[in-house]
Protein backbone atom coordinates (compact mmCIF):
# COMPACT_ATOMS: atom_id res chain seq x y z
CA UNK A 1 0.00 0.00 0.00
CA UNK A 2 2.72 2.52 1.21
CA UNK A 3 4.55 1.86 -2.58
CA UNK A 4 1.62 2.48 -4.58
CA UNK A 5 0.88 5.52 -2.69
CA UNK A 6 4.56 6.74 -3.29
CA UNK A 7 4.37 6.06 -6.88
CA UNK A 8 1.42 8.49 -7.35
CA UNK A 9 2.85 11.09 -5.37
CA UNK A 10 6.39 10.84 -7.87
CA UNK A 11 4.23 10.83 -10.66
CA UNK A 12 2.51 14.09 -9.55
CA UNK A 13 5.87 15.61 -9.33
CA UNK A 14 6.81 14.52 -12.25
CA UNK A 15 3.80 16.26 -13.81
CA UNK A 16 4.20 19.35 -11.70
CA UNK A 17 7.64 19.83 -12.51
CA UNK A 18 7.26 19.26 -16.40
CA UNK A 19 4.38 21.63 -16.26
CA UNK A 20 6.07 24.22 -14.21
CA UNK A 21 9.35 23.91 -17.07
CA UNK A 22 6.88 24.02 -19.96
CA UNK A 23 4.55 26.99 -18.95
CA UNK A 24 6.70 29.19 -16.03
CA UNK A 25 10.12 29.54 -18.05
CA UNK A 26 10.62 32.90 -20.56
CA UNK A 27 9.61 32.39 -24.06
CA UNK A 28 13.00 31.87 -25.72
CA UNK A 29 12.83 32.51 -29.76
CA UNK A 30 14.11 29.93 -31.21
CA UNK A 31 15.01 31.77 -34.56
CA UNK A 32 14.49 34.34 -36.68
CA UNK A 33 11.57 34.32 -38.80
CA UNK A 34 12.46 36.83 -42.26
CA UNK A 35 14.95 35.52 -44.52
CA UNK A 36 18.39 36.25 -44.27
CA UNK A 37 19.42 39.60 -45.10
CA UNK A 38 16.33 41.24 -44.52
CA UNK A 39 15.48 43.91 -41.64
CA UNK A 40 13.38 42.77 -39.34
CA UNK A 41 10.08 44.91 -38.74
CA UNK A 42 9.75 46.40 -35.48
CA UNK A 43 6.81 48.46 -33.93
CA UNK A 44 7.91 51.79 -32.83
CA UNK A 45 6.73 51.07 -29.04
CA UNK A 46 10.09 47.97 -29.30
CA UNK A 47 12.56 50.76 -30.50
CA UNK A 48 14.66 52.75 -28.20
CA UNK A 49 14.01 55.78 -27.85
CA UNK A 50 16.92 57.64 -29.84
CA UNK A 51 15.62 55.64 -32.85
CA UNK A 52 12.41 57.27 -32.85
CA UNK A 53 12.76 60.50 -32.59
CA UNK A 54 15.03 60.49 -35.63
CA UNK A 55 12.68 59.46 -38.02
CA UNK A 56 10.27 62.37 -36.54
CA UNK A 57 12.69 64.98 -36.90
CA UNK A 58 13.57 64.08 -40.61
CA UNK A 59 10.23 63.93 -41.40
CA UNK A 60 9.31 67.94 -40.17
CA UNK A 61 12.42 69.13 -41.98
CA UNK A 62 11.34 70.93 -45.42
CA UNK A 63 12.25 70.04 -48.80
CA UNK A 64 15.83 71.67 -49.97
CA UNK A 65 15.54 71.34 -53.33
CA UNK A 66 13.30 74.35 -55.31
CA UNK A 67 11.86 73.82 -58.27
CA UNK A 68 13.14 76.25 -61.04
CA UNK A 69 10.65 78.91 -62.16
CA UNK A 70 9.07 78.81 -65.19
CA UNK A 71 10.63 80.87 -68.09
CA UNK A 72 7.82 83.63 -68.71
CA UNK A 73 7.28 84.89 -72.24
CA UNK A 74 6.32 88.25 -74.04
CA UNK A 75 5.16 89.00 -77.68
CA UNK A 76 6.37 91.79 -79.28
CA UNK A 77 5.88 93.42 -82.60
CA UNK A 78 8.56 95.35 -84.71
CA UNK A 79 7.34 97.45 -87.49
CA UNK A 80 6.53 99.00 -90.42
CA UNK A 81 9.15 97.64 -92.42
CA UNK A 82 9.25 99.66 -96.09
CA UNK A 83 10.00 96.41 -98.27
CA UNK A 84 9.79 92.73 -97.95
CA UNK A 85 13.56 92.89 -97.93
CA UNK A 86 13.72 94.81 -95.12
CA UNK A 87 11.47 92.28 -93.28
CA UNK A 88 13.33 89.49 -94.03
CA UNK A 89 17.07 90.95 -93.06
CA UNK A 90 15.20 91.75 -90.12
CA UNK A 91 13.99 87.90 -89.46
CA UNK A 92 17.85 86.42 -90.14
CA UNK A 93 19.18 89.27 -87.57
CA UNK A 94 16.89 88.25 -85.18
CA UNK A 95 16.40 84.39 -85.28
CA UNK A 96 19.40 83.70 -82.58
CA UNK A 97 16.88 86.15 -79.84
CA UNK A 98 13.42 84.71 -80.48
CA UNK A 99 11.50 81.42 -79.81
CA UNK A 100 8.94 81.84 -82.49
CA UNK A 101 8.52 84.76 -85.35
CA UNK A 102 5.81 85.72 -88.03
CA UNK A 103 5.47 87.81 -90.94
CA UNK A 104 2.49 89.34 -91.87
CA UNK A 105 1.56 92.84 -93.89
CA UNK A 106 -1.56 95.26 -93.19
CA UNK A 107 -3.00 98.27 -95.47
CA UNK A 108 -2.08 101.60 -93.92
CA UNK A 109 -3.29 104.89 -94.98
CA UNK A 110 -0.72 107.14 -95.99
CA UNK A 111 -1.14 111.30 -96.78
CA UNK A 112 -0.07 111.53 -100.60
CA UNK A 113 -0.24 115.59 -100.31
CA UNK A 114 -2.68 118.35 -100.19
CA UNK A 115 -5.43 118.96 -103.03
CA UNK A 116 -6.63 122.33 -104.17
CA UNK A 117 -9.80 122.38 -105.88
CA UNK A 118 -13.37 123.97 -107.05
CA UNK A 119 -16.41 121.90 -105.72
CA UNK A 120 -18.34 119.98 -108.29
CA UNK A 121 -20.41 121.98 -110.66
CA UNK A 122 -24.14 120.64 -110.80
CA UNK A 123 -23.64 119.38 -114.75
CA UNK A 124 -20.53 119.55 -116.85
CA UNK A 125 -21.40 122.22 -118.88
CA UNK A 126 -21.13 124.37 -115.71
CA UNK A 127 -18.30 123.33 -114.91
CA UNK A 128 -16.53 124.04 -118.16
CA UNK A 129 -18.33 127.90 -117.93
CA UNK A 130 -16.79 127.81 -114.73
CA UNK A 131 -13.24 126.79 -116.22
CA UNK A 132 -13.56 129.62 -118.47
CA UNK A 133 -14.02 132.10 -115.56
CA UNK A 134 -10.51 131.05 -114.31
CA UNK A 135 -9.63 132.00 -117.63
CA UNK A 136 -10.89 135.34 -117.76
CA UNK A 137 -9.12 135.88 -114.15
CA UNK A 138 -6.14 135.01 -115.46
CA UNK A 139 -6.08 131.76 -112.82
CA UNK A 140 -4.34 129.28 -114.95
CA UNK A 141 -2.85 125.43 -114.10
CA UNK A 142 -6.74 123.62 -113.32
CA UNK A 143 -8.08 120.72 -114.89
CA UNK A 144 -11.67 119.94 -115.17
CA UNK A 145 -12.47 116.07 -113.99
CA UNK A 146 -14.88 114.06 -116.28
CA UNK A 147 -14.62 110.96 -114.56
CA UNK A 148 -13.78 109.17 -111.06
CA UNK A 149 -15.54 109.78 -107.30
CA UNK A 150 -15.76 113.44 -108.60
CA UNK A 151 -16.65 114.93 -111.59
CA UNK A 152 -16.59 118.19 -112.69
CA UNK A 153 -14.45 119.51 -110.02
CA UNK A 154 -11.93 121.99 -111.03
CA UNK A 155 -8.48 120.50 -109.34
CA UNK A 156 -6.11 123.32 -109.24
CA UNK A 157 -3.40 121.51 -108.17
CA UNK A 158 -1.67 118.75 -105.30
CA UNK A 159 0.93 119.71 -102.94
CA UNK A 160 2.93 117.99 -100.88
CA UNK A 161 3.68 121.39 -98.87
CA UNK A 162 0.57 121.77 -96.85
CA UNK A 163 1.95 125.58 -97.03
CA UNK A 164 2.25 126.13 -100.74
CA UNK A 165 -1.48 124.43 -100.95
CA UNK A 166 -2.80 127.38 -98.58
CA UNK A 167 -1.32 129.72 -100.46
CA UNK A 168 -2.73 128.21 -103.84
CA UNK A 169 -6.04 128.10 -102.52
CA UNK A 170 -5.64 131.99 -100.96
CA UNK A 171 -4.69 133.12 -104.38
CA UNK A 172 -8.00 131.47 -106.31
CA UNK A 173 -10.35 132.45 -103.31
CA UNK A 174 -8.83 136.15 -103.79
CA UNK A 175 -9.44 135.68 -107.61
CA UNK A 176 -12.88 135.31 -106.76
CA UNK A 177 -13.71 131.44 -106.47
CA UNK A 178 -14.78 128.79 -103.55
CA UNK A 179 -11.57 126.98 -103.64
CA UNK A 180 -10.80 124.44 -100.84
CA UNK A 181 -8.03 121.85 -99.67
CA UNK A 182 -7.67 118.44 -98.40
CA UNK A 183 -5.48 115.88 -97.67
CA UNK A 184 -5.09 113.30 -99.66
CA UNK A 185 -4.13 109.71 -99.16
CA UNK A 186 -3.15 106.59 -99.90
CA UNK A 187 -3.44 102.67 -99.05
CA UNK A 188 0.12 101.27 -98.92
CA UNK A 189 0.97 98.27 -97.48
CA UNK A 190 3.44 97.94 -94.55
CA UNK A 191 4.82 94.70 -93.27
CA UNK A 192 5.87 94.06 -89.75
CA UNK A 193 7.61 91.28 -87.54
CA UNK A 194 5.80 89.46 -84.47
CA UNK A 195 8.47 87.82 -81.87
CA UNK A 196 7.90 85.60 -78.92
CA UNK A 197 11.36 86.44 -76.81
CA UNK A 198 11.57 84.46 -73.50
CA UNK A 199 13.45 87.70 -71.31
CA UNK A 200 12.36 90.66 -72.63
CA UNK A 201 14.66 92.35 -70.14
CA UNK A 202 17.61 91.72 -72.70
CA UNK A 203 15.89 91.40 -76.35
CA UNK A 204 18.14 94.11 -77.81
CA UNK A 205 16.59 94.25 -81.33
CA UNK A 206 17.99 98.15 -82.27
CA UNK A 207 21.93 96.97 -82.93
CA UNK A 208 20.84 94.16 -84.99
CA UNK A 209 17.87 96.01 -87.14
CA UNK A 210 19.82 98.71 -89.67
CA UNK A 211 16.05 99.92 -91.17
CA UNK A 212 15.10 103.50 -89.59
CA UNK A 213 11.54 104.58 -88.41
CA UNK A 214 11.44 101.02 -86.65
CA UNK A 215 9.30 100.88 -83.51
CA UNK A 216 8.12 98.26 -81.09
CA UNK A 217 5.44 97.80 -79.12
CA UNK A 218 3.24 95.02 -76.97
CA UNK A 219 1.45 92.25 -79.42
CA UNK A 220 -0.56 89.37 -78.92
CA UNK A 221 1.16 85.79 -78.47
CA UNK A 222 0.57 83.16 -80.76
Amino acid sequence: MFLRLLFVLLSALNIAVGAWLLLGQPYARGGNPTDPDVPELRLLSEMPESTVGAPAVAASLPATTASQPEPSYSCVALGPFATPQDLRNARQALASQATRMRSRQEQASQASGWWVYLPAAASRAQALEQARQLDIRHVGDYFVVSSGDQPNTISLGLFKDPANARKRRDEVVAAGFPARMSERSESVPEYWLDLVVADRGRFDWRSRIASSGIGSHSTGCF
